[in-house]
């Protein structure tokens, strides 16, 4: 086991990765909540739809641990299902059963890209200083989340965003678990994310700010209602708009896991000479994981940014991502113990693990102006739109415009071209 997941030379542990793994769970764990609430708007099934969240997590995060050996969980994607319902079938009209097709097509779609090595390449011939500036954009973006989960920063009319109040006892929970978790990190203290998230759901039962969960053990909802319902409705997909829908759900989720996968891969160390090791693989488990669970009932998939607070504790290797899918399993039973794990009590994991991924800002060449363009237009816009995709896109439509202007036109890819004309269009037309 030790061999097969390279312990030794990703320097790791057992206790060390599935401290990862747990807290990466922990971490997500609210999808098997916010999942099922967001699609059952769209007209599914509630409970169908959080076994369905379950499952496509255990097989994708299993697919990409025992394939790419890569510490990342993979479950529906939070962007995606709220496109699926709100713009989807509620904007546009379009059935849940005929959009949940799109996802289908979608994501074999990009098995094909995958097994192409399509997708690889285009992640590959990235520059360096791009990966670097979606890794830091990342990390804002991640740390925006933490600190809009904890009700640090709240919405405002006047200002977009403002600091919401400090007092309520939410957002203290939270103060509280960030600065333990700070404490036991700078003390050098392994799993002290871990610890402190554990601690902070204690004291939180304590105060009587968490709710003591109703029951331990839950029984399993039926997936009947959605399994399946995607070979059924091939014939409804070819219209204009489900058309632009299946090539919306493969843009972004396209370029949300590779901003992931660059972000998480260069975190653990695993980058090597610009280029992701098994990155083809962990991009196919991310396919082939979207495709399995559009059929089980559930929207598009995607490695999600929070496995880098796993990283943060230490995880390097493939057994990282078995704890993530054996949690995910035991979620199936013990579903009621979920409703103890707070937004407050998983915000300061992503407060801290941004702050450490936004330091690969440090690595861009900031003495080249295209490329100190393109990198903070990509990390600026990801928290801004609250989209990865989108930060990456605009990056990519400044980096061979600026670089051209500057006579360095031949330092580009001519993919990187021909990508950033593809997002010219996207925006212009979809």
């Amino acid at each position: 086991m030790k061999n097969f997941f390279q312990f030794s030379e990703r320097n790791t542990n057992y206790r060390t990765e599935t401290l990862a793994g747990i807290t990466t769970f922990l971490s997500i764990a609210y999808i098997l909540v916010v999942n099922p609430m967001v699609l059952s708007q769209a007209g599914m099934d509630k409970g169908a739809v959080f076994t369905a969240t379950a499952l496509s997590a255990i097989i994708g995060s299993l697919l990409i641990g025992l394939l790419a050996n890569f510490p990342i969980g993979i479950a529906p994607s939070m962007g995606l299902n709220s496109f699926f319902t709100f713009s989807v079938v509620i904007g546009m009209g379009v059935e849940w059963e005929i959009a949940l097709t799109g996802v289908f097509v979608a994501g074999i779609l990009f098995m094909i890209l995958s097994l192409l090595k399509i997708r690889e390449k285009i992640i590959n011939m990235i520059p360096q200083d791009l990966k670097y500036a979606i890794a830091a954009g990342i990390g804002f973006f991640v740390a925006f989340i933490g600190l809009k989960n904890a009700g640090i920063i709240v919405k405002s009319d006047a200002t977009f965003v403002a600091i919401g109040d400090l007092a309520s006892p939410a957002t203290l929970l939270a103060l509280f678990g960030f600065a333990l978790a700070v404490v036991l990190m700078v003390r050098g203290i392994s799993g002290g994310i871990f610890y402190a998230m554990v601690i902070s759901t204690v004291l939180g039962i304590i105060i009587g700010q968490i709710d003591k969960p109703e029951a331990i053990i839950g029984t399993v909802p039926d997936l009947s209602p959605t399994f399946g319902v995607v070979f059924s409705h091939f014939g409804e997909i070819f219209t204009p708009d489900v058309l632009a829908v299946i090539f919306t759900f493969l843009f972004v989720a396209f370029f949300d896991t590779a901003g992931a996968l660059i972000a998480i891969a260069s975190q653990a160390g695993l980058m090597k000479n610009n280029k992701i090791p098994n990155g083809g693989r962990a991009l196919l488990a991310d396919a082939t994981a979207a495709a399995a669970g559009s059929v089980l009932g559930t929207s598009t998939t995607a490695c999600v940014v929070e496995s880098s607070a796993g990283i943060a504790v230490g995880g390097r290797t493939g057994f990282t991502s078995i704890i993530i899918a054996a949690c995910f399993g035991v979620s199936l039973l013990f579903s009621p113990l979920l409703a103890i794990v707070t937004p407050a009590v998983t915000a300061p994991a992503l407060i801290i693990v941004g702050a450490l991924m936004a330091s690969e800002i440090s690595k861009i060449n900031w003495n080249s102006l295209p490329v100190v363009i393109s990198s903070f237009v990509t990390i600026i816009m990801m928290p801004l739109t609250f989209s990865v995709a989108t930060g990456i896109a605009l990056g990519f439509i400044l980096y061979p415009l600026a670089m051209a202007a500057s006579g360095k036109a031949k330092e580009v890819h001519p993919l990187m071209y021909a990508l950033g004309l593809v997002f010219i269009l996207y925006f212009v037309f979809v």
